[in-house]
């Protein structure tokens, strides 16, 4: 019997030790890992590194107030700042609490510069920007609203690619759009290049903010340490988490200098946001990633995966729909209900995991080998011969 609060559908399936891809079950199973705790162990599973940087840091020193200077913060920040359009960084603890502080951020600017009705913020309707109770607002699906309510004014919503829509939605009380740069539990829609500067342009022209989130596309997912790297724009504020702490919980907010001057002490705090021991690993994540070829061999990599599952699509049509997605962050859609395809190939031991529109999202760890990604072709492939 479990005493834990059934708001999860847990799978019975429990593990008792990961390394690199895979995951080994408590009856000895090996499983080949392609979810990587969605998107977060962005390393693998018990990363030699990643155990070295949290062993050394925990005989030192766990946690200090932020009422005191972190050292490990600031050394990240830097690197982060380095590689990156952000001059500042506010550090917390998770995604939800990232796109939280990135909304107040945004409506702190305004204020602070004497414009405190600006604060309404645009996002895509059933998006998913955490499950607080304002990040379920700025999602604006109704599934997750459920049982929640009041709903939180303060957010407007327009459906995905529909752009007319948008623009009537801005007024003079607009502070930001607010967007996945690929939306992940939507059903991994990519937002195209083309798009994403014209949102800029959209946002320079009356006057507003781009928030990009990129919670679970951001931190090398895509081949770049940013989704939006490839479109040449500069937001304003980027809220990440995930893939940064390679499995260590941990959230950030980046923004440009002319946004974080406003946030003064006493704006926003988290009492665990910047603690040493997630900053020790997360600098440990960022020193792999900025290594020469480290993103260059994800975008290598992830093309390769990206043409075989195509081919997959070809060979077996009436099955695969499409095939979404940009790097390692992927979305093999079917014509129909996608979990028995997903049971299917757990029974082959291949986890991946469901997002909308019939998607199966295959999240495999950014330095996964070829070997491993050929093996879960393979089952995909197997899983496909026999599908009824």
């Amino acid at each position: 019997m479990s005493f834990l609060v059934k708001n999860y559908n847990r799978s019975k399936l429990a593990f008792k030790r990961g390394k690199g891809s895979y995951l080994y079950s408590k009856d000895g199973k090996k499983y080949l890992d392609f979810v990587q705790g969605i998107a977060v162990n962005s390393l693998g599973h018990s990363n030699e590194k990643l155990i070295k940087a949290i062993n050394t840091q925990a005989k030192k020193l766990w946690h200090v107030s932020n009422a005191f200077t972190i050292p490990e913060g600031e050394i990240l920040a830097k690197k982060i700042i380095k590689k990156t359009f952000a001059d500042n960084i506010l550090f917390q603890n998770s995604g939800a609490e990232a796109t939280e502080a990135a909304i107040k951020v945004a409506r702190k600017y305004f204020y602070s510069i004497g414009k405190k009705n600006k604060n309404r913020i645009i996002c895509i309707k059933n998006s998913f920007h955490g499950r607080t109770l304002a990040a379920i607002n700025a999602s604006g699906s109704k599934k997750m609203m459920e049982g929640f309510g009041p709903r939180i004014d303060g957010f407007d919503h327009f459906e995905f690619g529909n752009h007319s829509q948008l623009i009537k939605l801005i007024k003079k009380n607009t502070a930001a759009i607010m967007i996945e740069t690929i939306m992940g539990e939507g059903g991994i829609k990519v937002i195209p290049d083309w798009c994403l500067k014209e949102l800029r342009k959209l946002c320079n022209k009356k006057k507003i903010l781009l928030i990009l989130d990129e919670v679970q596309c951001g931190v090398g997912r895509t081949g770049k340490f940013f989704a939006f790297e490839n479109s040449k724009i500069k937001p304003d504020i980027v809220p990440i988490a995930k893939g940064i702490g390679g499995g260590f919980p941990i959230g950030a907010v980046l923004m440009t200098k002319k946004i974080a001057k406003h946030m003064k002490p006493g704006s926003h705090g988290s009492t665990f946001g910047g603690n040493p021991l997630a900053m020790s690993v997360a600098n440990a994540v960022v020193d792999e990633m900025f290594k020469k070829n480290f993103l260059k061999n994800v975008v290598k990599l992830s093309k390769y995966f990206h043409n075989e599952l195509n081919q997959i699509k070809n060979e077996y049509p009436q099955i695969v729909k499409e095939i979404r997605g940009k790097g390692f962050l992927i979305g093999l859609q079917l014509f129909e209900n996608q979990t028995k395809f997903i049971n299917k190939l757990r029974e082959n031991k291949l986890l991946t995991i469901k997002a909308a529109d019939n998607i199966i999202r295959i999240l495999p760890p950014l330095n996964v080998k070829k070997s491993e990604l050929n093996k879960a072709l393979s089952i995909i492939r197997l899983v496909c011969a026999n599908y009824k």
